[in-house]
């Protein structure tokens, strides 16, 4: 057979230009996107974390780079740095296994363009502007014509409607008599409860091919490249519902109500909790202090002892050093087993200054990286998420009212690759919100373990008293 007869059979079934061209077994959910890219011109893919779909969409590219006529390939992603690293990179790749891919096109970090014909027969790697309007994010994918145009959207969850509506401009000359042909390809995560890659599985299904990809693992169909031991081990640890669970391993869109860590209910049901001193007297005694930004912001202190928290200290428009000074005292009286600071902005004085009073405090820097980075975006969304599954278990809050009107407040999402993010305080305040400086001293709570320092020493440490007793009632 010739080149030019294996070419056209190829065009014709691209699952046999990847086993073929590319020397690959796709997996039976790849065969079956392979195969519905021959005729359906928009195609979306809804998956979970990590079954290979940033790998099909480049092998999709490499087809319709190897068995048209100066085509032209567009690809884009929810960051420039997400498509180099992810899709760009499995071009790369792919081509690397074919020996005429390898001599027919040249690779380069932003292009891949047939040697023969750079200006006309290339795939081009663009990033939208985030911080332009709707019409400069749709120039990302504008202004590209040929009889053989594919648009490729990857970790499309958080891609601006802009950028696919100018995609769909892109299919308007499709004209198969003519020759004119097109494919719109997105694929991601099922992250947002809006956008693109929303209504292509919802509202506008009946305009697209969808293939849902599921690591569930006692679903007969699911991604083989989802190790099953972690997707039982998030399900076991998280539950079947949680909504991380069913974005990341379970690849379905969270509920819509889903996105407040703590509703109003939940928060009503701590606060009348009831707490015997001997539930908790074996529990170590945590501070936590969120220092104030601005003016108008609180620096608080919480303390909280197992299940029990005291009612929070509360300082407006102090320096760093009058601040100090009042964590001091505060430190002396109660003798935690350990204190978290927020070293984010100017805590970090506070910090310095409690060092060199003699104090044995902990920074945390709520934008730093999280200890469970495959789950949460940073580390005050780990707080948080923590804090508030131990609020909705067994926790027995203050009836303080900022406090109570404060952890409801921020609601949390996903990034486009499936980490949890929480509502920044200058979002909130945009929404009408007070800054949650009391729930964040909380959530502080949960910056690490802690154990008991009598227990640490082998001694039953000294007693204190709170200006808020939360056992009153319970002995």
């Amino acid at each position: 057979m010739t080149a030019a007869a294996v070419i056209r059979r190829w065009r014709d079934s691209p699952n046999a230009f990847v086993r073929e061209c590319l020397k690959l077994e796709p997996d039976a959910w790849q065969d079956e996107v392979l195969e519905a890219a021959i005729t359906n011109q928009r195609i979306a893919l809804k998956a979970s974390k990590g079954p290979g779909k940033s790998a099909l969409v480049g092998m999709l590219a490499w087809w319709w780079l190897a068995t048209r006529l100066h085509p032209k390939v567009v690809a884009t992603s929810i960051t420039g740095d997400n498509l180099a690293d992810g899709l760009w990179s499995e071009l790369s790749r792919w081509q690397n296994r074919s020996p005429f891919l390898q001599a027919a096109f040249t690779w380069t970090a932003t292009r891949v363009f047939a040697n023969d014909h750079k200006e006309t027969w290339f795939a081009s790697a663009r990033a939208w502007p985030k911080t332009g309007d709707a019409n400069a994010q749709a120039d990302t994918l504008a202004g590209v014509h040929a009889d053989a145009v594919m648009f490729l959207i990857d970790e499309a969850g958080g891609i601006p409607d802009a950028v696919v509506a100018a995609a769909e401009a892109g299919l308007a000359n499709v004209d198969a008599e003519a020759g004119r042909e097109a494919r719109l390809i997105i694929a991601g995560n099922p992250t947002h409860l809006s956008g693109p890659l929303y209504r292509a599985c919802t509202t506008e299904r009946a305009l697209w091919w969808v293939k849902e990809i599921s690591g569930d693992p006692d679903d007969p169909g699911r991604a083989p490249r989802v190790s099953k031991q972690w997707a039982r081990e998030q399900i076991q640890k998280y539950g079947r519902d949680n909504p991380w669970v069913m974005v990341n391993v379970f690849g379905k869109f969270p509920p819509r109500q889903s996105n407040i860590l703590l509703g109003p209910d939940e928060v009503t049901a701590a606060v009348g909790r009831v707490v015997r001193e001997v539930d908790v007297e074996a529990s170590a005694k945590i501070m936590a202090l969120d220092v104030a930004r601005f003016g108008d912001d609180e620096s608080v202190l919480v303390m909280r002892k197992g299940r029990a928290v005291y009612r929070p200290a509360a300082w407006r428009n102090l320096d760093t050093v009058q601040l100090a000074g009042q964590v001091g005292l505060m430190l002396e009286k109660h003798q935690p087993d350990a204190c978290f600071i927020d070293t984010t902005g100017i805590g970090g004085g506070v910090y310095d200054l409690l060092r060199a009073q003699g104090h044995s405090v902990m920074a945390v820097d709520f934008g730093s990286a999280a200890t469970e980075p495959d789950r949460f975006l940073n580390r005050r969304v780990e707080m948080w998420w923590r804090m508030a599954e131990w609020v909705k278990a067994e926790g027995a809050l203050p009836d303080d009212g900022d406090l109570r009107a404060q952890l409801p407040g921020p609601i949390y999402s996903f990034t486009a690759d499936g980490k949890v993010k929480l509502e920044s305080k200058d979002d909130m305040k945009k929404r009408g919100l007070p800054s949650p400086d009391r729930a964040d001293a909380l959530a502080m709570t949960f910056a690490a373990p802690v154990v008991k320092r009598s227990v640490l020493a082998g001694l039953d440490g000294p007693r204190t008293k709170a200006e808020w007793d939360p056992f009153r009632g319970a002995r």
